[in-house]
């Protein structure tokens, strides 16, 4: 499903958050930045990777940074590759693609200071494998920062959400990608998207401490955070 609408991901992702979805990768990626103490290494595994926005930001804004931009979707990867190549010496080098399950990653314990996933982890099933496998490759003290939808099983912005989200996002979604029923899935995905606080308590019996979660725009969105 992923594959098929490869092609206009992105584009789907301005139109449809009004371009806001920027903006709240800035906040994933600030909070990477500030969990790195001074000198650290900074090898980071961004999860659900796609065309690599993240990934790209990660390099632009976090010095030293190295990043394995992971996706269980060869397609989304290729479709991203022009970016790569427009984003030129800064990116290279420091962007490696990999094909990977983010339910067993072919990574060594303890491989990586940081995991990001971001509006990726609502896809992994079950969730428990996802977080067990990203504390698995962390490195103690190192960090998953998680961007994702806050469910929408409760109103949200008076109800106003909640219906962009049923009607227009599938026939948005539909109209740019040529492909509704990839986001109908989508938005039942966020529908049915734990509360915060269960999502929390996940993270910990994952093994994850000083565990948190910031809510963005009102609960349509939420930065959990989570150290090994």
């Amino acid at each position: 499903m992923f594959g098929r609408i490869a092609s206009g991901y992105d584009a789907a992702n301005r139109i449809l958050s009004f371009g806001v979805d920027t903006l709240w990768r800035r906040r994933l990626v600030k909070g990477v930045e500030a969990a790195f103490a001074p000198g650290s290494r900074r090898r980071i595994l961004d999860l659900a990777a796609g065309t690599y926005d993240v990934s790209l930001a990660l390099v632009r804004s976090v010095p030293g940074a190295s990043v394995l931009a992971a996706d269980f979707c060869l397609p989304m990867l290729q479709a991203g590759k022009g970016k790569l190549d427009a984003a030129g010496a800064y990116a290279k080098g420091r962007i490696r693609p990999i094909a990977g399950d983010a339910l067993r990653l072919p990574l060594k314990d303890g491989s990586v200071d940081a995991v990001t996933v971001s509006f990726g982890l609502r896809n992994m099933r079950p969730r428990a494998d996802a977080l067990a496998e990203a504390h698995r490759v962390l490195t103690p003290g190192g960090v998953f920062h998680i961007l994702e939808f806050g469910t929408a099983r409760g109103r949200i912005w008076g109800g106003l959400y909640n219906v962009y989200l049923t009607r227009i996002l599938p026939l948005v979604g539909g109209m740019v990608t040529g492909d509704r029923e990839a986001y109908e899935y989508l938005a039942g995905t966020i529908e049915a998207f734990p509360e915060a606080a269960v999502l929390s308590e996940e993270l910990r019996q994952a093994g994850f401490r000083d565990v948190a979660a910031r809510k963005l725009w009102g609960g349509i969105v939420y930065l959990h955070t989570g150290k090994k």
